[in-house]
């Protein structure tokens, strides 16, 4: 549990701010981060548990709580930077599978109470990730991605 929760916290995450803070100004292509992103996720995604639908399959686990919070917010994304978080259904190539791995699991952390209920209206969360998407925010995180430190 540890490992993958490491795994959230040192690639997914810092992938998914890549992602939002890339700009024209950026030192790496926005395909290269989304590539970096991707990649992050399906790692993680491989070593779920293959019926689900939570990560170690039926149960509810730390794991699924760490990221739980991204997972819900894919869609910033895909507003700020107008391109789908993940291949649509379908769209996955070779990896289909594991996209739909992660469809599935997604769709049941999205749905459970706990998360559905703790998740503020979009409307909340813009301004917040606007700062990430034009690349001003600065916090810590922010700073580390600016300078390369915050994805390996």
């Amino acid at each position: 549990m540890k490992v993958w929760v490491d795994h959230i916290t040192t690639r997914i995450i810092p992938a998914y701010h890549k992602v939002l803070q890339h700009t024209d100004k950026s030192p790496y292509t926005l395909e290269k981060a989304y590539g970096d992103f991707h990649a992050s996720l399906k790692t993680w995604i491989k070593e779920a548990d293959p019926e689900g639908p939570f990560f170690h399959g039926k149960e509810f686990s730390y794991a699924d709580v760490a990221l739980a919070p991204w997972a819900v917010r894919l869609w910033v994304l895909e507003h700020f930077k107008k391109l789908p978080a993940i291949p649509a259904e379908g769209q996955g190539g070779a990896d289909e599978e594991l996209w739909s791995r992660w469809r599935k699991w997604s769709q049941a952390v999205a749905e459970r109470k706990s998360v559905a209920e703790t998740l503020s209206d979009r409307e909340h969360y813009l301004p917040l990730y606007q700062r990430y998407a034009e690349d001003r925010a600065q916090s810590e995180l922010a700073k580390a991605i600016r300078e390369g430190r915050g994805v390996p």
